[in-house]
């Protein structure tokens, strides 16, 4: 059967569709902008003195820290004023006390880390200064240890003077 000659043209899409596209289209642009705005954080009119507020409260945070890690050397010289730690124990808890203050102030991983990699690493001279004079000798050598009065005060240097 012969076609006809006569060429047709595609078939169009209704306006009546295309306006129903759109404004799905439309629908979902709004729906994700309610979206986004609603989970976005909220900002106060105060932002200067909300990060004055904030910088009060990081001093806050800094200094609690260093008074509950200046009672636990406390707490460590007395146990060994009261004969149940060793000397060299004594010399451990202040090497973890102190490391550990190190770590919870700047993120330093100083517990993990011996002490060449902390020299290597530019950290402040107190701290090397007791690893090298009081823990490190106290813990590593054979024979006595080293007197864990000095390293408790060695260890209050640092946290009175970590930057």
């Amino acid at each position: 059967m012969p076609a006809p000659d006569e060429l047709y043209p595609p078939a169009q899409y209704g306006w009546g569709w295309i306006l129903l596209a759109f404004g799905i289209l439309m629908l979902l642009i709004v729906a994700a902008w309610v979206v986004v705005l609603l989970t976005r954080p909220r900002r106060d009119l105060n932002l200067a003195g909300e990060a004055q507020g904030a910088v009060l409260q990081t001093v806050d945070v800094l200094s609690q820290l260093r008074v509950e890690y200046m009672e636990r050397i406390q707490r460590i010289e007395d146990d060994y004023r009261a004969r149940t730690l060793s000397a060299r124990h004594a010399n451990l808890e202040l090497s973890r006390v102190v490391r550990t203050f190190v770590n919870e102030y700047s993120g330093l991983e100083a517990p993990v880390l011996a002490l060449d990699d902390l020299v290597a690493r530019g950290v402040h001279p107190a701290l090397i200064d007791a690893m090298h004079r009081h823990y490190y000798p106290s813990i590593f050598r054979q024979g006595p240890s080293i007197d864990p009065l000095a390293g408790a005060e060695a260890a209050r240097t640092v946290v009175r003077t970590w930057h």
